[in-house]
Formats: C-alpha cells, structure tokens, sequence
C-alpha cells in the first residue's frame, strides 16, 4: 500500500542485540575459558574480542601479531558461523517462549514486532523486559532497543549501557535519534567510505539529501540506506517459523558410569532421532555429539556419514566418543581405547545427539553408478564397531612440501578437516612435482649416498656439490649400488625465520645400478629414502 509520502512504515520494532556473540557462541560451546582474554579471528585480523582482551589494549581490526604483543595471554579463537549459528539456536527457542514472532537477522541479532508484544505485556517497556528476562534465564548478556524501524532499533540497542539495558526511541522521533549517528552506522563500508569523502559524516547529513538526488548518484542501495538514516527502514519484521527440533536428548539419573550401559539407554533415544528425520524428509550426514558428566565436564564432536545415519551408526558414534576419552582422543587417535564394560571418570548425565547437516532423503539413496557399494560400507563400519573408529582409514589430499604430509588418513566415513583441499591446491615450494612416486615411505629410511670421491654425499648452502652422486646404500648394512644416473639438487627451505622450527635439506632423484628409482632427502650430513617410484 502507498501513499502521496511513499510506502506505509512497518510496525515499531524492538531488536535483542547479543554483545561479542561469536566470542560468546565458543565460549558456549567449550573452546573458551571462563573470564579469559579472548578473540576470534578471522582473516588474520581480531573481529570480536572480549572485555579481559579490550582492557590490555586488543581492538577490533588488529593483525594476530599486534594483538598478541599487547596482550600475550590472548586466546585465540577462529571464527566459525556454523558455530555461531548452533549455539544462537537455544537463545531463540527460550525468547519464543516468551514473545513470540521473532526473526533472525543474524546470530547475535534479532528482531520481533513490538506491538503485538507491547498489548500482551501492558506496555514497551513490558514487552521488552519480558524478551530480556527470557534471555537472562539462560545466564547471556543482551541489550534491547524499541524504534519506528528495525534499524533505528538496532542503533537504539547498541547504544544502551549495562545497568539499563532497553532503551525505546519515541514513536515518530527516530529520525531525530539517528541524525548525530555517524554514516558507518548504516553497516555499508562502502557507501560510508563515500559519503565521508563528500563531507557526509553523520546520518543527518545524509538524511537532508533529496531521495531522488540520492538514487541517482548511489542507486537502490543507496536509495534503501537513505531510508534507513531518515528513521524509515522499509524492511519488515518476518517472523520465522519455529522449526521442528531434530536434536535428542537423554538425561541420566542418576549418571551412568559404564560405557554399555549408555549404549543401551541410548538406543531409543537414536531410533527416535532417525524417526523424526525421516518424518521431515531428512537424512543426516553429520552429527554432532555433546556428553556432560556430574561433574561438569563435556565432551563435544562432529562426526561424518558417508551415507547417512541410522540409529546404530548414531549410538557407535557416542561409543568411540567415550572408548576415546573425548574428542581431542578421538580426533588424535592418541588416548588408549576403554573397554565398553569400564568405568568412565565421571558419571554421564547427558548425551546430546543433533544433526549438523542433513540432506533431502531421495539424495541418499544408493547411485547406480559409482559410489560406495553398501556391501563395503557395511563391512568396513562392522570393522570400526569392533576395532575402533581410527581402525579403518580412507586418504585425503592434503598440502606440504613432504610427500608423507601431502597424504593425510582420516577414519572411514569421516570428511577432512576444514581447509585441508584448500592447503593442497596451494603452491608449495619446492614440493616434488608429478608425477609422484608411487611407494611413500610413511617415516624416511636412513639411506647412504656417496660421491664419487668415495666420502658421503655432501651440499653446501649454495645447493653446490662437492662430488656427483656415484654410489647408493638402500640399507646403510648392505653392498652399495652405483647411481646409473640423478638428478638435483633441488632446495627445500621451511621456516628460515624461525630458529627452532627452520630446516635446510636437499633432494635428489637417482637410479641405481638394480633399476630402481628413488626419492632422496638430505639434510645436516645424512641421507634418507623419501619414497620409490615403482
């Protein structure tokens, strides 16, 4: 509907703003100690930061180097929106309960309508302590502004302190609220990088532009932030439709100590899971896993489905996750497995199963071409059932400059970390090129290799060779073979700024007199065996 002023203006707004949100998103979820100076990083610079890390000086927009030298205690956090995303998902459910109608803007911000809120509680200031002490339940900080537009009250939020934490901006007056605002404000760096150059600097300035003169010059998004600095914002609030819960509970009481026990609980609560996905058309391929003991401690992990999850798959997932002695064990492979009859450290009280992503069912089915044959799916995680999950592994292509580390094994049915193909498609100097050997040896053999002065092999640090290869010893203890021909040296520097973790070596390729190729790595006097191409 329009007018002779232009489009109706949507209901006033009242906006939850969660201060730090991503900080307070990993803190949540485990990865940040309690009152630590902390921040998230993201593209090498400090995007949040906590109220420890801004008293020593760390700001927003800092390189990691700068933030660690004004406070060198920092912990550091990468950014992570799935994670932001998955913790911000409880604040909203609690905030439902309360005042209903509440649509994400993003995790850390949401919006509701106000009036419908105001008429249920009496008042603004009603509706807007309810949604805050709905929130405060839950042991978060939030602040709450109430405007004519979502995004005055966003402005209204943010400017609020501790000791009052709503703040409502009269009914018409959010034009005059927003005008000594300066245009960064508008959230759009490059229209206020603009409008500062023109001598723009706060939102009255811009807002005393004429609108026709502003979408000629800056366009419909110009056009949308000069109605956003006039108190106008277009944007309604759209309130989200609670979704159906696909995560599962149980609650042990009292907490149960003895891993097949837990299994055994845990069974219905997976097929209940399972049942619920398929009821919404779902197919689960990860699945996150929270345990928590009596006393306080928890575990958390995703695991990976090549396929997708059945109530089996679900409850071996928690099993390992217990036999590991947590996810840093289970991720490592480096604690010793438990037995499923042994004592844990602390009784279990919770196990929290929730899918982190899923896909439509009919995309999971069995493809005609190519794929996992399911007979093989099936045998390899009978395998993991009875052997442990790092028993069977599958290779991922990962990135350095050493053959073994452009190899990494992950356990069967898992993906590769994050980040891991970008690594191997980065250019790694003095990497082998292709084609690659064939046999990689997972630790270097100790090998010798003689010049033919008879003396072993050396290098200088111009990559200058005393003597050309002439000999070759596979096993230090056996005849040595003559070197029919080689190629090399080729440098390999890493870390040459580093002292400690620098390293110089040398690589040759060779054929010996028995017809076999080799992978020559040398480094501080002494020879070793690479790999062989076969």
């Amino acid at each position: 509907m329009s007018s002779a002023t232009g489009p109706a203006q949507p209901p006033r707004a009242l906006v939850l703003w969660f201060p730090d949100w991503p900080l307070v998103a990993a803190h949540l979820a485990g990865e940040v100690p309690d009152q630590a100076a902390a921040a998230v990083i993201e593209k090498g610079l400090v995007s949040v930061c906590s109220a420890p890390a801004r008293a020593a000086g760390v700001a927003r927009g800092l390189r990691v180097r700068e933030a660690q030298a004004r406070c060198p205690e920092l912990v550091k956090v990468p950014a992570d929106p799935e994670r932001s995303a998955r913790e911000f998902e409880p604040v909203v459910r609690a905030l439902e309960t309360a005042v209903p109608g509440v649509q994400v803007l993003r995790p850390g911000l949401c919006a509701l309508r106000a009036p419908g809120a105001a008429r249920y509680y009496g008042s603004e200031q009603g509706a807007g302590g309810a949604a805050l002490e709905a929130v405060s339940r839950l042991g978060l900080e939030a602040r709450a502004g109430i405007a004519d537009s979502v995004f005055a009250a966003e402005q209204a939020a943010r400017g609020t302190q501790e000791l009052s934490p709503l703040r409502i901006v009269e009914p018409g007056a959010s034009a005059r609220f927003l005008a000594p605002l300066p245009v960064a404000a508008l959230g759009d760096a490059k229209i206020a990088s603009l409008l500062t150059r023109l001598g723009l600097r706060t939102l009255e300035d811009f807002a005393a532009l004429p609108a026709a003169e502003v979408r000629s010059r800056f366009g419909a998004e110009g056009l949308a932030a000069h109605a956003r600095a006039r108190g106008r914002d277009p944007r309604p609030v759209l309130p989200r439709v609670p979704p159906e819960p696909l995560d599962r509970s149980a609650d042990f009481e009292p907490g149960l100590e003895r891993i097949d026990q837990i299994a055994f609980a845990l069974r219905p609560v997976a097929e209940d899971l399972v049942a619920g996905l398929v009821r919404a058309g779902l197919a689960c391929t990860q699945l996150r896993v929270q345990i928590t003991d009596d006393a306080g401690g928890r575990s958390e992990r995703s695991w990976g489905h090549p396929h997708q999850f059945g109530p089996g798959d679900a409850v071996d997932r928690v099993r390992w996750q217990l036999q590991s002695g947590g996810p840093e064990g289970a991720a490592r492979h480096r604690t010793p497995w438990r037995s499923t009859g042994e004592a844990l450290a602390a009784p279990v009280v919770q196990i929290r199963l929730a899918p982190e992503r899923v896909d439509l069912l009919g995309r999971r089915t069995q493809t005609l071409f190519g794929g996992v044959d399911e007979r093989l799916d099936h045998g390899l995680h009978r395998l993991q059932t009875m052997l442990g999950h790092g028993s069977v592994l599958q290779p991922a292509a990962a990135g350095g400059r050493l053959l073994a580390e452009r190899c990494l094994l992950v356990p069967w049915g898992e993906e590769a970390p994050a980040g891991t193909s970008d690594l191997a498609s980065r250019p790694w100097p003095g990497a082998v090129p292709p084609p690659l050997p064939a046999t990689v040896f997972p630790e270097p053999l100790p090998v010798a290799l003689f010049g033919d002065d008879a003396r072993p092999l050396e290098v200088d640090d111009r990559g200058h060779l005393a003597s050309a290869p002439a000999w070759f010893s596979p096993d230090p203890g056996t005849a040595r073979r003559a070197v029919r021909s080689w190629a090399g040296p080729w440098p390999l520097r890493e870390r040459w700024w580093d002292v400690e973790g620098s390293r110089r070596a040398e690589r040759f390729q060779i054929l010996d007199s028995e017809g076999e190729a080799w992978l020559l790595l040398g480094e501080d006097g002494r020879w070793w065996a690479e790999a062989r191409y076969d």
